[in-house]
């Protein structure tokens, strides 16, 4: 069976691009391969990070990941610091990362950019990325448009790692939904949908409520057209709103063309806002549920131990070839 990793960062609300490009390929995943999700809480201080805030979004990610439908009986759900071998072997990957090669880094420049100081530990991140996956050894790897770069140097440190040190990693391989792989926002299609935007209105988070969330849409940047009609190049708005319809109905492109042929963006955005409700609330309603039984914390303790039964026996095999020695 396939080995599946991935994780979220707790930074945030968790948006419907989190849900399109994460959680909804999850669900999926666990009833036919062997899957690892983690917050990955270690990641979310390469910013600063208020400890309550990280403290509360942290146990409101995971209960995201149960509400959402990610069965513990099926999939590890973990954090990705309670598992000490993350930062273990996320230094040993950096001792054989080059620093051009974290220059490069499309992230690294984004979020430093304009910044006096930069930590180092935004700089060195996709090191432990790397460790993430190579840990468990994961074959797929659900990842955004935007974590490809991280996953091909992944890739690359697996191939240095196997040349010098003797074969151990096999190469993992990106997932990624064809439509709205990256979800992206509704007052600037140039831009990610993210859940760090200081502007409220540009995502449309998880936990909005109904009425929030039409009215949002609502207001969604389209152009000065009328065609509902998905083409990146020349109406990168209404297509992005086209590949979020596109998941929410589980229609295909040409049958959302289709069925607003005529009828101008009114109809549609309003349409859509009823079908991500009819999905949202749901999750709402499990989340609730969820946060108030206190059951989160005895999923994350089960996942972390299962989850430290691979990742410390990768270390071990790890740390034996580069010549630590190891009981």
């Amino acid at each position: 069976m396939k080995r599946v990793l991935s994780g979220i960062q707790p930074s945030g609300q968790l948006t419907i691009g989190n849900y399109i490009g994460a959680l909804r390929n999850f669900v999926k995943l666990q009833h036919s391969h062997s899957c690892y999700f983690m917050i990955v809480d270690l990641h979310a201080i390469t910013v600063p990070q208020e400890p309550a805030a990280l403290k509360e979004q942290t146990e409101s990610v995971a209960a995201l990941y149960l509400a959402a439908g990610i069965d513990p009986a099926k999939a590890s759900i973990f954090l990705q610091s309670q598992v000490s071998a993350h930062a273990e072997l996320g230094w040993l990957l950096t001792t054989l990362t080059y620093m051009g090669e974290l220059e490069r880094m499309t992230q690294f420049k984004d979020k430093s950019s304009g910044k006096e100081s930069v930590g180092a530990g935004l700089f060195t991140y996709p090191s432990l990325m790397a460790a993430d996956i190579l840990l468990y050894k994961a074959d797929l790897i659900p990842v955004g448009d935007d974590q490809k770069q991280h996953l091909e140097l992944t890739r690359d440190l697996a191939v240095r790692f196997n040349n010098r040190f003797g074969e151990l990693f096999a190469m993992p391989e990106p997932y990624m939904p064809e439509i709205a792989g990256r979800v992206m926002s509704l007052d600037d299609a140039s831009k990610k949908m993210s859940k760090s935007n200081p502007n409220a209105a540009s995502f449309i988070a998880i936990l909005d409520e109904p009425d929030v969330i039409r009215k949002k849409l609502s207001r969604a940047v389209t152009d000065s057209g009328r065609e509902v009609k998905y083409d990146p190049q020349n109406k990168p708005e209404v297509s992005n709103l086209i590949g979020i319809y596109s998941h929410f109905a589980e229609l295909s492109v040409a049958e959302i063309e289709a069925k607003y042929e005529g009828q101008g963006y009114g109809p549609f955005k309003k349409e859509l806002a009823e079908h991500i409700v009819s999905v949202l609330e749901p999750i709402q309603q499990r989340y609730k549920e969820i946060r108030s039984s206190g059951a989160v914390h005895d999923v994350l303790k089960k996942g972390a131990e299962e989850a430290a039964i691979v990742a410390n026996e990768t270390l071990r095999e790890v740390k034996k070839l580069m010549g630590f020695l190891v009981n």
